[in-house]
């Protein structure tokens, strides 16, 4: 798919981003690239594949599930301007 530089001026646009005129063109050509790659990936028969989490065939590390740190839950809350039962009290932001 080929874009053209008014495209790619209204995608910046749409982004919010400013792109300099003299870039333009260089984006134009990058992001046509980019969507002939795409365009060339979706051809592709995925049929019989089986979708992966991971590409490696390879069990998660994972840390025993243990308490780390004691609770300092009072010594925070003595930082704050005001407290109920425990929790943090803030004014209210929405009706």
């Amino acid at each position: 798919m080929s874009l053209d530089e008014a495209q790619v001026h209204n995608i910046a646009q749409l982004a919010r981003i400013e792109i300099n005129p003299e870039d333009i063109p260089h984006y134009t050509r990058d992001l046509s690239n980019i969507l002939d790659m795409v365009a060339q990936l979706q051809q592709t028969s995925t049929e019989n594949v089986q979708p992966l989490s991971s590409p490696l065939e390879q069990n998660q590390r994972l840390r025993a599930d243990q308490v780390s740190e004691s609770n300092q839950r009072d010594k925070f809350l003595q930082n704050a301007p005001l407290t109920e039962e425990g929790l943090f009290l803030v004014p209210k932001v929405i009706e």
